[in-house]
């Protein structure tokens, strides 16, 4: 055992961000860490590693060899790749710490061991110098591994770095922790890499020795690397054993039994409460209410499954742009005497979702601007008349940070229209004292979701997004893409995640050394990797009013039988639907349906 927490509690004032929180790792384990935005994960990780303390709760360490990859490192432009990859935890700060101490300790004199001091300090000195002497080599040799020329980067500051460089000196970061610990704690270690790059880095983590702890909403990077998951929920913890994709399973399962459980011990006790209410109106001079009030509270309580807030987005197109949208042919552009990208030939129809991926620094933007005539190229572009084009920026430029996320809607639709506002960003998640901050104040994941709610007044047809999923937590992640699934419009989407493009787009284009290529399918499909089959999506809950056949499946359905319905099998109950032999029920879950392969 590495390291072991127990029933840990921590809050913030009259806020309470974990209320019991447990988790112990061990030798080669790879676990997983989820939780939506603000559930206390990152909290959580400081907790373990010693950086905060609980205010209950216990924590045993067995090691200090802990690496540790904060999400937002210490990286400024003017800093070099050599103070980047200085290591910012570890047991080389451990050792330092303990320098620290003991020296705080001889200042303080008093009643100590002095030669007992003095012996350990000798010692820690000495560790300190043999890993000064080795750590320029290990750092060299991660640059080499992720394919950087360490001679010609290593004092180089990050602002002179493309993005491709910059996200490989950060991913060298990882390489030079992961061979010097036992336990590696990463937060979001993919968030801004590129496909190729998070390719690699699963492949080496399924290499390297010590054991994995990391927080990630990147679904498929957690289904290649954890075998068990730990969710973070209304400030508890429930383990899983498995990768993320059995964790949807048995969640699902385990939310069903919960639920199912609980109406029975309600139905149940309520049956006893007013039969016992009975014996008391017709017995009033008798005690027997009062034996069946103490069977009543000698019944096992069920616990009720915590009902969690859901985002909700419809986007609604605009009025149709013609089977048409946009052509180009022999496009280039070019900037400071350098090719970027050329030749670009594409026929875009309405109706198609199109995921545009590649390295960093390649031209996916390049590419997004000139479609978007925001910068100057060469060749043919034709964009059909009647497009209305609404564009998502992963920056967020459209956001004014002075302003509150209410003032920035109200901008576009009109100073009265305040309760529209409001509406529309609860849809979002984003209600009471969220809604009042100024945007500079709020998280990624809330600084995106007003970004979203902006895109969404736009009315457009044809959509043109650069990372829609950054900074989303998961559930947030499922809601936009089934609300592009179900969009009539076009979409054009620049983005690495992998889930995305194989769940929503039906064609992908890959920017690679200056060439676009066009292929009709998943990303999957275009890697020659198996087509995603299953994925997870919200259903609407269904109450069966009269016997039916789904003539699609060849289910029978009997009169009583609640029914999950996702957008991807709504077709399949249209009949049903349209007979009223359905009926919805206000419930959403989440479900894990079969996708047929597109042809």
């Amino acid at each position: 055992m590495l390291l072991k927490a127990l029933s840990i509690a921590k809050a913030f004032g009259p806020v309470k961000v974990l209320t019991d929180v447990s988790l112990q790792i061990n030798e080669g384990d790879s676990i997983g860490l989820i939780g939506v935005n603000g559930a206390g994960k990152s909290t959580f990780l400081k907790i373990l590693l010693g950086e905060m303390k609980p205010d209950t709760g216990e924590i045993t360490r067995n090691t200090q060899r802990i690496g540790y990859l904060e999400q937002f490192p210490d990286s400024s432009e003017d800093h070099t790749v050599r103070d980047v990859l200085g290591r910012p935890y570890g047991h080389i700060e451990a050792l330092k710490r303990r320098r620290s101490e003991i020296e705080e300790e001889m200042s303080r004199g008093g009643d100590v061991d002095w030669n007992a001091l003095a012996e350990e300090i000798t010692k820690v000195e000495s560790q300190l110098s043999r890993c000064d002497a080795e750590d320029e080599d290990n750092q060299r040799a991660a640059l080499r591994k992720v394919g950087l020329d360490d001679t010609e980067v290593m004092d180089r500051t990050m602002a002179s770095l493309s993005g491709g460089e910059r996200a490989k000196v950060m991913l060298s970061r990882i390489v030079v922790q992961a061979g010097d610990c036992d336990l590696l704690v990463m937060d979001e270690p993919t968030s801004h890499l590129d496909i190729t790059t998070v390719e690699w880095l699963e492949d080496y983590l399924l290499e390297i020795k010590c054991s994995l702890l990391v927080i990630s909403h990147d679904r498929y990077f957690l289904d290649k690397m954890a075998t068990r998951m730990l969710e973070i929920d209304h400030g508890r913890s429930r383990e899983y054993k498995g990768n993320y994709s059995d964790f949807i399973m048995k969640k699902m399962l385990e939310l069903d039994r919960m639920e199912k459980e609980y109406r029975k011990y309600s139905s149940q006790k309520r049956h006893q409460e007013e039969i016992a209410a009975q014996l008391h109106k017709d017995q009033w001079f008798m005690t027997t209410h009062k034996t069946r009030q103490k069977l009543i509270e000698k019944m096992e309580a069920k616990e009720k499954p915590e009902e969690n807030r859901e985002i909700t987005v419809r986007i609604q197109a605009a009025p149709k742009s013609g089977k048409n949208v946009l052509t180009c042919k022999g496009l280039s552009v070019s900037y400071g005497g350098k090719t970027i990208i050329s030749g670009v030939e594409l026929d875009i129809h309405k109706g198609e979702k199109i995921g545009i991926c590649g390295s960093n620094g390649e031209g996916k933007s390049t590419l997004i601007k000139a479609l978007l005539e925001q910068i100057p190229y060469e060749g043919e572009l034709w964009v059909a008349p009647g497009a209305k084009i609404g564009y998502y920026s992963q920056n967020h430029e459209r956001l004014d940070p002075r302003l509150t996320a209410e003032e920035q809607l109200l901008l576009v639709i009109g100073k009265d229209r305040r309760a529209d506002a409001r509406k529309m960003l609860a849809r979002f998640l984003l209600v009471g004292d969220d809604v009042e901050r100024p945007i500079s104040t709020l998280s990624g994941g809330q600084r995106a979701r007003v970004a979203l709610c902006l895109m969404l007044l736009d009315d457009c047809n044809l959509l043109v997004m650069d990372e829609p999923t950054n900074y989303l937590d998961i559930p947030a992640k499922h809601a936009v893409e089934e609300a592009l699934t179900e969009y009539d419009g076009t979409v054009i989407a620049v983005t690495h995640d992998r889930y995305f493009l194989d769940t929503v787009c039906t064609k992908t284009i890959e920017v690679r050394n200056g060439r676009v290529k066009v292929f009709s399918g998943t990303y999957s499909e275009m890697k020659g990797r198996p087509n995603v089959r299953e994925v997870v999506m919200d259903a609407d809950e269904y109450r069966v009013l009269s016997p039916f056949t789904n003539w699609v499946t060849g289910r029978k359905y009997a009169k009583g039988d609640r029914v999950l319905i996702t957008p991807a099998e709504q077709k399949s109950f249209e009949w049903a639907l349209e007979q009223g032999k359905l009926r919805k029920t206000g419930g959403r879950q989440r479900k894990k349906v079969a996708i047929e392969p597109k042809k």
